[in-house]
């Protein structure tokens, strides 16, 4: 390895954990959905697309300050989450998983079209939260808005640890993931459970669209990529597991820079699911997730 690439190194660090920061956002989107209902919802990605191009709508079009339109945005996405629960999920006569999840595919589709006759096919972007002058930290360049996502991020995820380790409705909906029969013999309502997993998951995806579109700007079908990328951490990190969400979503950061840094940038995409592949060939229950045994 060459001295110019070594020095590199640091930079390919920080873009990886901002990128793993907002996959891992994604991941836990996906996470909350699975452990309620047990599905995989692919319109957790237009999630973030809808986050992102709401917050170009309020700030641009109806001139609202940053800071309130940061936080409509994030109520969208809740709002989103919610109704995709409220309406076709829940209204299904066909209760079988696979339909379930098709029905998560055709509202993901028929969001992405929605969005193009909303938004346009342009590309939209949004003002970093603070100074466009980048931080130097050794041979590193880091963007305030870089330093936004990962306290941001962080943050989060602290607060989803506090919120299910010791508060009574995270017990509640960790209770319902668990033994849904069960909750409901005590008396949680596991329909009101399910609708927050959906809200919870739909901020996530919101609030990790309105965070990347200052550095990487969103289009309609933006959200469909950073999605894969998001369930792709969930799988790699053990599907269901919030701390395998956390940790594959770090990891897919880091293993996408550093392929693009050392390889090219034309094959990052390949190199995360290439990875992913090979994890799921060596341990399919990913790295957090848990090993079922099965005799015969």
């Amino acid at each position: 390895m060459d001295g110019a690439l070594l020095q590199q190194i640091p930079q390919f660090a920080v873009s990886g954990v901002t990128n793993g920061s907002l996959y891992a956002l994604i991941a836990l989107g996906f996470c909350m959905v699975q452990n309620a209902t047990g599905i995989v919802n692919f319109a957790q990605g237009d999630f973030v697309m809808l986050g992102a191009l709401m917050a170009v709508t309020l700030m641009q079009k109806l001139s609202v300050p940053m800071v309130p339109a940061f936080f409509g945005a994030v109520l969208f996405g809740a709002a989103a989450g919610l109704a995709l629960e409220r309406g076709p999920l829940r209204h299904a006569r066909n209760r079988d998983v696979l339909v379930l999840v098709m029905i998560t595919v055709g509202v993901s589709m028929s969001v992405r079209g929605t969005s193009m006759i909303v938004w346009g096919k342009n590309v939209h972007s949004l003002p970093p939260l603070s100074g466009e002058d980048p931080i130097l930290l050794g041979s590193a360049a880091i963007a305030p808005q870089v330093l936004w996502i990962l306290g941001v991020s962080l943050g989060i995820l602290a607060m989803l640890f506090f919120f299910y380790r010791h508060t009574l409705l995270g017990k509640a909906m960790r209770a319902a993931a668990d033994n849904p029969y069960g909750a409901a013999l005590i008396g949680i309502s596991v329909h009101k459970v399910t609708a927050l997993a959906f809200a919870l998951a739909g901020c996530l995806g919101a609030l990790a669209g309105v965070l990347i579109t200052p550095l990487t700007s969103m289009s309609y079908s933006g959200g469909l990529m950073l999605g894969l990328k998001g369930f792709a951490a969930a799988i790699l990190g053990g599907y269901g597991s919030a701390v395998g969400a956390v940790f594959g979503g770090y990891g897919l950061g880091l293993l996408e820079s550093f392929a693009a840094g050392t390889l090219s940038s034309a094959y990052k995409d390949a190199f995360a699911f290439l990875t992913l592949l090979t994890v799921l060939f060596v341990r399919p229950a990913g790295l957090f997730g848990s090993q079922r045994v099965r005799r015969l």
